[in-house]
Formats: structure tokens, C-alpha cells, sequence
């Protein structure tokens, strides 16, 4: 079976490599194809793969182009985790969103607009390109703003691209921890949109355990989402919100957690990373410690400006593994060998969310098999949750309308509705601010 991961170069691909070396079963990926428009990266990322395959019997073979029509035929399944504008990209997205004083994080308001009006066009063209030179493929997007993204490759591929995420899994996985449950063995009830859901119950045995959580304020307090939020307010809720809603629910705090931080979180990894590319041009450099090393730091210091901002203190161990190349390999699993199981997947609506149609891409548990992923029904939204769940989608469908029109008009209107910027003029001066920063912005007239 043959896998093509583009945003080959990238910096998390040894993660999706380590979870195929550790798959031996009858079915598995052989080929890996890396795809990037870096060749430097390419190179460094594929050193590192090679270290991670030094004596492993059998492990897959791993070619690398710059060529993405090259890459994608023949394709059984193609990962997607492209980064349009580079590291560079995120740090101007959140220079330009903080000088108007509001979030430029990567997917949640003004910097997620931006990073999305940037990278739609290009998915877009991948999801034609793969119709074409390798229509039997199925296509896992990790790209972010991954739900948007989605939704965006959906118009040209149906129900063959399936968007993941690792946040609503390490979510789940904390909860079930915490109340002692098996992870594995839990159902969690999760609903939402991409970095926009909630855990309303966590089933064990058929018993829903999530009511003994809230009940417990120094359970609640224990673990990293308690801490995030304060057990009080997730009482309040009656849920436990996916981590990036602290953006919201917390949006002052964040954005002057930001503005007083010595580097935003984008600058902080464009350099981190540079370094580590950087080092890897020496011949003699040990790739895989380096990359070790490099991981390590970046996951000890995700989401530090929340966490600073809630006095939530440092991430726990378990928290420091990732996941989505995980989520990755069960997916592949499923669809490929027809291996039954669920996961929490961006996918099509299709009646799932009543206030939603049925195209609008939602983050919800899913039964997959060989012929894809199908959403499970779930109860509906309470009205707060429903309130930002429509207004971010309304949202993601003015930036597809920009993006696939070339309207400045829409991309204003995008910026003005969402619930995190807080007026139109700032809207048009962000989309000033943005298209300035960026040429890929150019198109927007």
C-alpha cells in the first residue's frame, strides 16, 4: 500500500513514519512518497526517517519529490499537512492580528481566517489534482484549519477526504484517565467543529461517568482542561470544552498572555524549527536525537500562553506523545481492511447536526469502515454551544467564498462576523494588514 504525505519536509512526519515502523500486520504501508517544495527539508526530514528505520525488518521503503503530480499517482491514501506561507506565514498572521489587538492564533479568529484564506486555493487545487491522477485514493487532512480545509476539498472529492485532529483525542483519552476508565474502551459523546467541541459524556458499560466528573470539584481540578478553565465554569457548562475554546471563553486573557509574551507561539516555532533545519545541513549532524530533542521542546511549550494566562502550570507527561499520527494509522486501518472501529473525524454533516446542512464539515464521532467514515448521530447542541458553532461556520463559508471568488468583500465580511473580532473596522484594516504581509493574499481584490 502506498502512502503519500504531502508537506513532506514537515517537522511531525517522523511521527507518522514511527507509527507505520510499529504496524506489522498483513496490509500495511510499504511506500511512503514525501511530497514538500523544500528540498532541504525534504532531505532532513528523510534522514530522519532513515535513522528511525535502521533495523527494522521490512519497514517502508521512502522516496522524496518535489514533484506533486509525481507524488500523488499511484497513491492508495495521501496525508495531507501542508503549511502555506511556512512558519513565517504564522508569526506575520499573529503580528498582524495582535496589533489590532485581537487572537492571531493559527486557527481561531483573525490569524485562523488569514492561514485559511491562504490555504484554501492550494488544497483546493490538490483535491483536483488528486481527482484526477489518483481518484481511487482516499485523502486524511491534517492541513490546518483542518475542518475548513476539509469542507473546501470536499466540494471536489466527496466523502473520500476525511479530516483528523489529535486535540478531541487527547481530550477524551484525559477524561477517561481521570475517571479511571479504559480510554479504549469508553465512548465519548463529542460534538462540535474543528477546535470547537465538547465532551457531554464519556459512556462506560453503558453508563455515562461524565456526571461523576462534575460533580467532583478536585477531579475536575486534576487534570489539564480543569486547570484550563476552572472547574466551576466547566460545572457551569455541563461539558468539557475541547482546550482551544479557552480562546474564547477566555479571550481577554489570552490576548494579553500574547502581547506580553517575549515571542508568539508562531515565532517561538519558526525559529525553534529553523534551528533544527539549520543543523541538520551539517552532514554529521545525529538527525534522529536532534528531532527527539526538538519535539520535546516544542510539546512542553503547547498552548503556554493559555496555560500561563489560567495558571495552569506545566503539561503532563502523558500529554507530551501527540496523537494524530495515530488517529492516522487507525483510520488507514479501517477504510484499508475493512478494520471496524470509531473515531472522532472531520466530515461531511449529512443531518448529523440539525442546525447545519448536510455539506458543512463537523467534528463528531464516526463509524469507519471500507467505505469511509460515517457520522453517528448525536443529541443536539445546547443553545450556547449551537450560537458559536453557526457563527464559526458561517464564518468558514465566507472564507470559501473569498477563496473561490477572489472577493474582498467576502474576506471583510469573514473577519467583521466572527465572534473574536469585535468590529468592521477592524475587519477591513486586518484584511489590509494581511494582504500586505502576504502576496499568496493577492488575489483578493
Amino acid at each position: 500500500m502506498r502512502l503519500t504525505i504531502l508537506g513532506g519536509g514537515g517537522f511531525r512526519v517522523p511521527l507518522v513514519y514511527g507509527a507505520l515502523l510499529g504496524d506489522r500486520s498483513e496490509g500495511r504501508v510499504t511506500d511512503v512518497v514525501l511530497h514538500d517544495l523544500d528540498a532541504a527539508r525534504l532531505s532532513a526530514v528523510t534522514r530522519v526517517l532513515a535513522e528511525q528505520a535502521a533495523g527494522v525488518p521490512d519497514a517502508p521503503e521512502v522516496t522524496a519529490t518535489t514533484d506533486l503530480d509525481e507524488a500523488l499517482r499511484g497513491a492508495d491514501f495521501v496525508f495531507s499537512a501542508i503549511r502555506v506561507g511556512g512558519l513565517e506565514g504564522r508569526a506575520d498572521d499573529e503580528r498582524v492580528a495582535l496589533a489590532e489587538g485581537v487572537l492571531g492564533q493559527e486557527t481561531v479568529g483573525a490569524g485562523g481566517i488569514a492561514y485559511g484564506l491562504r490555504t484554501v486555493p492550494v488544497a483546493v487545487d490538490i483535491a483536483r489534482r488528486v481527482a484526477r491522477l489518483a481518484p481511487d485514493a482516499w485523502v486524511i487532512n491534517f492541513t490546518n484549519p483542518a475542518g475548513l480545509v476539509t469542507e473546501a476539498m470536499s466540494r471536489h472529492l466527496g466523502d473520500r477526504v476525511i479530516g483528523i485532529c489529535d486535540s478531541p483525542v487527547g481530550l477524551g483519552r484525559r477524561v477517561a484517565r481521570v475517571l479511571g476508565a479504559d480510554p479504549d474502551r469508553a465512548w465519548i459523546d463529542y460534538v462540535g467543529l474543528n477546535h470547537l467541541g465538547w465532551v457531554r459524556g464519556l459512556r462506560v458499560a453503558g453508563r455515562d461517568e461524565l456526571p461523576r466528573l462534575l460533580a467532583d470539584p478536585a477531579l475536575l481540578g486534576s487534570f489539564e482542561e480543569g486547570r484550563l478553565f476552572g472547574p466551576e465554569w466547566l460545572r457551569s457548562l455541563g461539558a468539557i470544552p475541547n482546550e482551544y475554546l479557552h480562546y474564547y471563553y477566555f479571550n481577554r486573557e489570552t490576548v494579553r498572555a500574547y502581547r506580553e509574551a517575549d515571542r508568539t507561539r508562531g515565532a517561538f516555532l519558526r525559529d525553534q524549527q529553523a534551528r533544527f533545519y539549520d543543523e541538520m545541513r551539517r552532514p554529521d549532524a545525529p538527525a534522529l536525537a536532534t528531532w527527539d530533542r526538538t519535539r520535546a521542546e516544542r510539546e512542553a511549550t503547547y498552548m503556554a500562553e493559555n496555560r500561563e494566562a489560567a495558571g495552569a502550570g506545566e503539561r503532563e507527561a502523558d500529554d507530551l506523545s501527540g496523537g494524530y499520527e495515530k488517529v492516522a494509522l487507525a483510520l488507514m486501518r479501517a477504510v484499508a481492511r475493512d478494520e471496524r472501529t470509531t473515531l472522532i473525524l472531520n466530515v461531511r454533516n449529512r443531518g448529523t447536526l440539525s442546525v447545519l446542512d448536510a455539506d458543512a464539515v463537523i467534528e463528531v464521532p464516526c463509524l469507519v469502515d471500507a467505505n469511509g467514515a460515517h457520522p453517528v448521530a448525536v443529541d443536539p447542541l445546547p443553545g450556547h454551544a449551537t450560537g458559536l458553532v453557526c457563527a464559526v461556520k458561517a464564518v468558514e463559508r465566507e472564507i470559501l467564498t473569498a477563496a473561490g471568488s477572489g472577493s474582498r468583500t467576502a474576506a471583510v465580511r469573514a473577519f467583521a462576523l466572527h465572534p473574536l473580532v469585535d468590529s468592521v473596522n477592524v475587519a477591513h484594516r486586518l484584511v489590509d494588514g494581511y494582504t500586505a504581509a502576504h502576496p499568496g493574499l493577492a488575489y483578493l481584490r
